[in-house]
């Protein structure tokens, strides 16, 4: 059975250079998904910001958005692809949907997304302070000994015992934990404010796009550290 030392030492035998930057790019080349999934998640909102627009009705924007997000399911089971971020935007859309016909407001669509970047900045920026970082989980995701059946979970804790490797990953989580506050900072006044329109374009500039220039921002990081893997943390 291996050791917590083996695996450290098999996952620093993954990365061609053998440094915390270069095996975090790996993992997360491998972890993150692509444009696509990004569009069909911010199609939705589109519709329903111009239907909302176009009638000022909150149930025709209801159903402009679930008829885009249909067209979309029907299209990746078409081509026998996996409709896994399609899924995600129904259940966002289906959040949407229950805010906004429950107020009768439109800008009530946006606060389940509000209330996800300010939730998910908060247990980011918790994961920083006491050094299990978020994205050291994303890398310990990507480990080849976790697609292994039966799976070897060892890897999603065994990441922790490199310095190196939590210290980079410190640094990561911290520019998520900035792309949230972002998001909450523009789209909470936009939605005090019943800015509908402008909230839709807020939350597609601020999705995928921001996201890209937060990678772009990692990359810098990765590209530019040469910190060695290997330096195990000091047992309590």
């Amino acid at each position: 059975m291996a050791t917590n030392d083996d695996i450290v030492t098999a996952s620093s035998a993954d990365a061609p250079s053998h440094t915390v930057e270069s095996l975090i790019r790996e993992r997360l080349s491998s972890a993150l998904g692509g444009a696509r999934g990004s569009f069909e998640t911010a199609l939705p909102t589109v519709a329903f910001v111009v239907a909302w627009s176009w009638r000022h009705d909150v149930k025709v924007a209801v159903v402009a958005s679930a008829a885009i997000l249909l067209a979309l399911l029907v299209v990746r089971l078409a081509m026998r692809q996996t409709p896994r971020y399609v899924m995600t935007a129904v259940i966002a859309t289906a959040f949407a949907a229950f805010f906004a016909l429950r107020s009768g407001k439109a800008e009530a669509a946006f606060i389940p997304g509000i209330l996800t970047s300010a939730g998910y900045g908060v247990v980011s920026l918790f994961s920083v302070l006491v050094r299990w970082p978020i994205v050291g989980f994303m890398v310990a995701a990507a480990d080849p000994l976790i697609a292994q059946d039966p799976p070897a979970l060892t890897p999603l804790t065994s990441w922790r015992r490199d310095r190196g490797l939590v210290a980079v990953c410190q640094r990561l989580t911290m520019v998520l934990v900035i792309l949230y506050a972002v998001r909450v900072a523009i789209m909470f006044p936009l939605y005090l404010a019943e800015q509908v329109a402008w909230l839709g374009v807020a939350k597609i500039a601020l999705g995928w796009p921001a996201y890209l220039c937060a990678l772009a921002i990692m990359g810098v990081i990765l590209v530019r550290g040469k910190t060695p893997l290997g330096a195990a943390e000091p047992r309590p």
